[in-house]
């Protein structure tokens, strides 16, 4: 794993053995892992007051993506804090209040919405954004200016995105855009644990117990082998 995933860290790896149902010791990954690369910084830690009300909230937020031929591009987003699943995303040129609001309909089908939806003060929220989420009871939480950490989940995301993603990819065009963060999404919500919950995936599909242990495991690329997928097969 640690040489076919060199963004990986210990405790990426670590996630990665559990979801196989393969427990080792966190400093027994580290221990193969500081020969061949310098050892992580250690995480930023955030302050867990959203916690107790996380199944209630969700969060969006926009991450700007510059393509090959230096056209601005905007990832959209919206995020479940709880879970850490990616509810939504869709990539514009034009982020005008209209597609923002659409955006909000297209993630809340058939009366399924949080109770707060947390967003910065970034003016492409208008008044068509406003009017959906009141009438889909939602209530706006606006973060206060230069306060990132209130918006911790989305900000860990737009990182995640960025370190794991973006940044070894030459992105062509809106169109690609969506098609490669539509595969990174799928990995991040159905393959990926996450140290916020606990090594855990948010949309865990896979059976548990003693079947774990069985099958021969196999590695399943992901955005052309920049990841991996581990899972045992019959």
């Amino acid at each position: 794993m640690a040489k076919e995933n060199l963004l990986w860290g210990a405790e990426r790896i670590h996630g990665e053995l559990l979801k196989l149902d393969i427990k080792v010791a966190t400093a027994a990954i580290q221990k193969y892992l500081r020969p061949a690369r310098p050892p992580r910084a250690p995480n930023q830690t955030w302050s867990g007051i959203l916690n107790n009300h996380a199944k209630d909230v969700w969060a969006c937020d926009y991450l700007p993506v510059i393509d090959l031929f230096f056209r601005h591009v905007l990832l959209f987003f919206i995020v479940d804090l709880a879970s850490r699943r990616i509810v939504h995303f869709n990539v514009t040129a034009r982020p005008t209040d209209a597609w923002v609001a659409q955006q909000l309909r297209e993630a809340t089908p058939f009366g399924q919405t949080p109770r707060f939806l947390i967003r910065d003060r970034d003016n492409k929220y208008g008044n068509a954004f406003a009017r959906v989420a009141k009438g889909s009871s939602i209530e706006i939480l606006k973060t206060p200016y230069r306060a990132p950490k209130a918006n911790a989940i989305c900000e860990r995301f737009l990182g995640s995105v960025r370190r794991e993603c973006l940044e070894h990819i030459f992105v062509l065009g809106e169109s690609h855009l969506y098609r490669v963060i539509k595969e990174y999404v799928a990995f991040f919500n159905q393959a990926r644990p996450h140290q916020g919950i606990e090594q855990k995936i948010p949309e865990e599909t896979r059976s548990a117990g003693e079947e774990k242990r069985k099958g021969k495991i196999i590695a399943f690329p992901v955005l052309n082998g920049l990841h991996h997928d581990y899972r045992r097969v019959a």
